[in-house]
């Protein structure tokens, strides 16, 4: 239908401010950033806009604009629009803080040109109708964020994380086009939704299954996950605008790749597997590790690190509509946090506390876990009866359990033998309400994606086993954060300490192996 073409008006405002300010090469510094401030505004409305049209006319496909399967196409879905009220929501937001933020700075206007520009490529990937757009939109974005990782272009440390940055992207967007050809030699077309179709009816063999596993390379390359992480924790050095950016749509691209084609991915169980493996050590390294930063911002982008991971582990348990729910909540709660993050050592500065920190003793621990265990199990039971065991999948129950170990964690704090009766309570309550909303936020994630994305398949062996290595490793690491102040002043963990604060040392392996790889290409006359 035409109306299904509205969500392109999104990238054309985008790129309209982004011609208009190349146009006119003398536009005063203040009239771009507005220009892009109105150009993020419009692209919001059309988001809304495309809200409408999902509500009033369904899902649907827009006609071509182009010839052969070769051209630009919108989806409307619940996935699509989720996806673009998100990025332009974010996009909006940054644009409007970058404004103020590099105010006074001598390459302003060059960094809202490349702003507009990574957010139209974004929005056009998120919206794709085929895939031949999908994939120029995924190298667009990669290229133009390039250009605003290296802002500061003398920067040392900038070079580094932009060069990271770019050979990983590489790699990602070459296991992406290799996908992307699997894909239309199988199912004959470039249209994501017939693709989807064919898949879903368990067409394809080998090379769909060939497919799914290039595309887990590029979700997990675009996605920071170990040992190709170590971009994303050094992106500090560019202006804070960009950390905020990487949230909308960017960093968790490849999320949404397997979240878009997880019909596709639903045909290898094992390339799953991998993925539950790679993004659970990936949340629980980052997240360990993140602890261990005295920096601000450099612990916000470990914890992006952990998040990111998560989001894999969802995916590779084939929960698709969490992971969508968690890449929202995820964006929004981060993207603030970064732009906030200038006054956060000032508002801890301003705490007292009221008294010495209460530090549970290995009962109040034990205890702890016993509760919110026994907290979730009575909601699991509750929320049972009113909507049925059945709606439940053993891979969501578990994902369920691992939210409770981390609130556990502040169950021990509030059963300490020093916590005030105050604290128990509250943390009780924080606990039943975790996982209250957990199942809720559940039940209304698939009822909203309900026929665009698949349910998660009967748990077999192998879902077990991942389940339970799961539920094992979290609830290690849930125990060893729960016991930390017991622990922590031993010489050996203090040695770990130091280890941990290093990232193990990852980057600057990679960095080393980089500098080789990049010596011995210009020895040969090529450009790395």
């Amino acid at each position: 239908m035409l109306i299904h073409l509205l969500p392109l008006l999104a990238p054309a405002f985008f790129m309209g401010a982004l011609a208009l300010i190349g146009w006119r090469r003398g536009l005063p510094t203040r009239t771009a950033a507005l220009l892009g401030e109105g150009a993020a505004l419009l692209a919001l409305l059309v988001a809304a806009g495309s809200l409408g049209v999902l509500i009033a006319y369904g899902p649907g496909d827009s006609v071509l604009l182009g010839l052969a399967g070769v051209g630009l196409s919108a989806r409307v879905d619940v996935v699509s629009v989720v996806m673009l009220l998100l990025v332009t929501f974010i996009g909006w937001v940054v644009v409007r803080y970058a404004r103020t933020y590099l105010d006074g700075e001598a390459g302003q206007t060059e960094f809202t040109v490349w702003l507009l520009a990574t957010l139209a490529a974004v929005v056009l990937l998120v919206q794709s109708g085929n895939v031949i757009q999908f994939v120029g939109a995924w190298i667009a974005t990669s290229l133009s964020l390039h250009k605003l990782l290296l802002f500061y272009p003398g920067r040392v440390a900038a070079q580094r994380a932009a060069f990271k940055k770019f050979v990983t992207a590489r790699v990602g967007d070459a296991a992406l086009i290799g996908a992307a050809a699997l894909l239309i030699g199988t199912y004959g077309t470039t249209q994501i939704s017939q693709m989807l179709d064919a898949a879903r009816l368990g067409e394809g063999g080998s090379a769909a299954i060939g497919a799914a596993a290039l595309l887990a390379l590029a979700a997990v390359l675009k996605s920071a996950q170990f040992p190709t992480h170590g971009w994303l924790t050094e992106v500090m050095e560019a202006p804070t605008p960009v950390s905020a950016l990487l949230h909308a749509g960017v960093v968790n691209g490849g999320g949404f790749l397997l979240i878009r084609f997880a019909d596709v991915m639903l045909l290898s169980p094992l390339v799953l597997a991998v993925l539950v493996g790679i993004g659970g050590f990936t949340a629980l390294f980052g997240g360990v590790v993140m602890l261990t930063q005295p920096s601000v911002k450099v612990s916000l982008a470990w914890s992006t690190v952990s998040q990111m991971g998560f989001m894999i582990l969802q995916c590779g348990l084939a929960l698709f509509p969490l992971a969508l729910l968690h890449i929202v909540a995820h964006s929004l709660y981060k993207a603030h946090a970064f732009l906030s993050a200038g006054g956060a050592v000032e508002r801890v500065a301003a705490l007292r506390r009221p008294g010495p920190v209460a530090v549970p003793s290995l009962g109040a621990v034990a205890r702890a876990f016993g509760l919110a265990i026994a907290i979730f199990g009575g909601v699991y039971l509750a929320s049972g009866l009113v909507v049925g065991f059945g709606n439940k999948s053993p891979q969501a129950v578990a994902l369920g359990v691992i939210l409770i170990l981390g609130v556990a964690y502040l169950l021990a704090q509030g059963l300490a033998d020093a916590a005030p009766r105050a604290l128990t309570r509250r943390t009780a309550l924080l606990s039943v309400a975790a996982a209250l909303s957990y199942f809720a936020l559940q039940r209304g994630s698939e009822w909203l994606t309900a026929g665009t994305l698949p349910p998660a398949p009967v748990a077999g062996p192998l879902e077990w086993a991942l389940i339970l290595l799961a539920l094992c490793s979290f609830g290690a690491v849930a125990m060893a954060q729960s016991t930390l102040p017991l622990w922590s002043h031993h010489p050996a963990a203090q040695g770990l300490r130091v280890h941990l604060t290093n990232g193990f040392y990852i980057n600057a392996i990679e960095d080393r192996l980089l500098n080789i790889w990049s010596r011995n290409t210009l020895k040969t006359g090529a450009k790395p």
